[in-house]
């Protein structure tokens, strides 16, 4: 697993860093995007446990996934 930030350029996203190997599947989550969008009875479901778990403080920092992450370096 790769965390990444990129720009939609051209209408393409253009990632920072260390380039993602060709063919990769990506999520992207956009900060800008007012558009709303509908979620099937499963993936609410599966977001309203996420909030829970977050509100519980059960969730890692970014320097926990950072260091989680090196293992894959």
């Amino acid at each position: 697993m790769q965390v990444t930030t990129g720009k939609v350029i051209g209408g393409k996203v253009v990632v920072d860093g260390v380039p993602l190997v060709e063919g990769s599947t990506v999520t992207v989550l956009s900060r800008e995007s007012k558009v709303p969008f509908t979620l099937s009875p499963e993936d609410e479901r599966e977001l309203r446990e996420a909030v829970a778990e977050i509100e519980r403080g059960d969730f890692v920092t970014p320097e926990q996934l950072n260091e989680s992450l090196r293992q894959f370096d």
